[in-house]
């Protein structure tokens, strides 16, 4: 048996991937040293409640969330053995991306940032109806591939019927 084939077959994946892993590491060490060179109490503090906010409030949200989306998209008895039907996705992928640009984009949009105007030139108002209007779309967006691709799946269906007859 080759190297190359004993390293995958014991690591799991192509050295590549290895030397790939190694070196985001290396690179997030270096981010790391350079964020504690400033405040490191307060570094270290806003990492350790992001991830009590994360772990005791945002992921049980999200959960609970994607249950009940679960839970509408799901036809019949639910017997605990069955996976979630594919249509949640069309909820989950804009609700991701959504929430990914709240999360990034939030003291611009629920407007919490008076510094704003004054470092940009730019006017600090209309990213509340600028993020409703790119979640709207990302849902009608989702929502119109649904429909096309159920109507293409009911449509060879029905061919299919049609020519067993």
């Amino acid at each position: 048996m080759s190297a190359p084939t004993a390293f995958r077959r014991r690591y799991g994946a192509s050295p590549l991937h290895l030397l790939l892993v190694l070196a985001s590491f290396a690179l997030a060490l270096y981010a790391g040293l350079r964020l504690f060179e400033g405040d490191t109490v307060g570094v270290a503090m806003w990492f350790v409640g992001a991830a009590l906010l994360h772990d005791l409030v945002l992921l049980p949200l999200y959960s609970l969330t994607d249950r009940a989306a679960q839970a509408l998209f799901t036809r019949g008895p639910d017997d605990g053995r069955s996976t979630p039907p594919v249509s949640v996705n069309y909820v989950r992928v804009p609700g991701f991306v959504s929430g990914v640009l709240l999360l990034v984009w939030w003291p611009l949009i629920l407007e919490q940032v008076g510094h704003y105007t004054a470092a940009t030139a730019l006017p600090a108002d209309g990213f509340l109806a600028r993020w409703l209007l790119i979640t709207a779309a990302l849902f009608a967006a989702s929502a119109m591939v649904l429909i096309v691709r159920t109507w293409g799946r009911s449509r060879a269906q029905r061919q299919a019927r049609s020519a067993t007859k």
